[in-house]
């Protein structure tokens, strides 16, 4: 299996590194241990506070620009005529970087323009803002009314673990040639005590963790961004790559039997997921 997703529109690590809630000293250092330790995609948001942070580990690592996957999203409430352009480039100052390799719309707005909005996001693509953009937080309905307004979606960054099921989107994605990136992999930490998930990893001698990463590492056209602020975890996640290729079919049909309607995220904001 390859460690990388290829599309028309990009090519992306299957496995990357989120940095939600790693702000200041820590977060920049953070950044620069998974760098140094290997990992070439790193997920950022204007919400999270921390781009300056994630900026400064990029540049710090010393690695060119080109060699890192770098993405970062635009908030809600900044959709509107003007303001994602504007959102974008203040992203790309506190970056310090002269573009994005992919640009997302972090949560769609209650009242948004889709085709407005669409169109908008692909002039950042046009004008070099941006290699790619793409949606986060789509739910089925609405991510198919996106394609049809006809700007490439390069990938759709949602809450995907193995408590939980994305069938409906993955056909969707699949069919369409749209990344799923799967945000709270371990569905915030809770996927580390499965017992299930546990006996699994005894037979390999690996931790939850890593064979819950590996669960979804496996799957066609999926991207994992685990945060990890500690070195040790930060390495540990990676061996998810080379586990998924190992997991047998007993593994992956236990996997597959948990319990798939247990979702974690849900600010008051949010779309209906079964639109």
């Amino acid at each position: 299996m390859s460690d990388r997703i290829d599309t028309q529109l990009l090519s992306i690590p299957r496995l990357g590194f989120g940095t939600w809630k790693l702000s200041g000293t820590e977060g920049q250092a953070a950044v620069e241990s998974a760098l140094a330790l290997g990992y070439r995609a790193l997920d950022t948001a204007e919400m999270y506070g921390n781009e300056v942070e994630v900026g400064a580990g990029l540049k710090a690592s010393g690695l060119p620009r080109g060699d890192v996957f770098l993405t970062s999203k635009v908030w809600w409430d900044h959709l509107g005529p003007g303001q994602i352009r504007a959102a974008c480039e203040a992203s790309l100052k506190r970056l310090g970087s002269d573009y994005l390799d992919l640009y997302l719309i972090h949560w769609p707005a209650p009242d948004i323009d889709l085709p407005r909005v669409m169109h908008d996001m692909a002039r950042l693509r046009e004008d070099g803002l941006a290699r790619a953009v793409g949606v986060a937080n789509f739910p089925a309905g609405m991510l198919k009314r996106a394609i049809e307004v006809g700007v490439p979606i390069a990938a759709n960054q949602v809450e995907y673990h193995a408590m939980l099921s994305q069938e409906r989107l993955l056909h969707i994605t699949r069919a369409n040639g749209i990344v799923l990136t799967a945000y709270s992999p371990l569905a915030q930490g809770r996927l580390a005590s499965d017992p299930q998930i546990g006996a699994i990893a005894a037979r390999h001698g690996v931790s939850a963790a890593q064979v819950a990463l590996a669960w979804l590492l496996r799957q066609d056209g999926v991207t994992v961004i685990p945060k990890a602020a500690r070195p040790e975890t930060q390495r540990a996640n990676l061996v998810a790559l080379d586990l998924a290729g190992k997991l047998t079919e007993a593994d992956v049909a236990a996997l597959d039997a948990l319990p798939k309607d247990q979702r974690f995220v849900q600010p008051a904001f949010a779309p209906d997921w079964a639109a």
